[in-house]
């Protein structure tokens, strides 16, 4: 049995309904190549990609900060409470093969900073940063076809 790729989506909390809409569609790309979508499972753009995953059939696991499963948004499958606040950040970073930033605040920032300090792939969309070791992406397409070819490589 070959295992699936973990693509972790990672952003806001909060979010526009443009970069909702980003979101969503990157989700359901993760899934429609059925790679599981691992995120911080709560609401923003972890939502909004779990909820395109989910509709698209795939596998969504949430990283949660808090103490309880019952934190998570509507659309994780798997809920894995840490307890740990932001410091579960590296969770994240760690499990997934290759991280999508989708613009993002500070949180943001550290997971990118986390995947690339353990040698992840890390795509950008509608980031505001620019940041060394990054690849950028201009679509949801485009991040996840760039992602699932990084994550190929040895």
């Amino acid at each position: 049995m070959t295992s699936r790729l973990q693509i972790g989506i990672i952003g806001s909390r909060s979010c526009s309904s443009k970069i909702a809409s980003i979101a969503e569609r990157t989700g359901s790309l993760i899934a429609s190549r059925e790679a599981t979508l691992i995120c911080g499972g709560m609401g923003g753009v972890m939502e909004a990609a779990a909820r395109g995953a989910q509709a698209a059939g795939g596998l969504t696991v949430g990283i949660l900060p808090g103490p309880s499963k019952t934190e998570a948004n509507p659309f994780i499958d798997v809920k894995i409470p840490t307890d740990m606040g932001y410091a579960r950040n590296a969770i994240i970073a760690r499990a997934a093969d290759c991280l999508i930033a989708i613009a993002g605040e500070f949180g943001t920032l550290s997971e990118i900073a986390l995947a690339l300090q353990m040698a992840k792939p890390v795509v950008t969309l509608a980031c505001k940063w620019k940041i060394e070791g990054t690849v950028l992406a201009d679509s949801p397409e485009a991040a996840v076809e760039t992602a699932l070819r990084l994550c190929a490589k040895p």
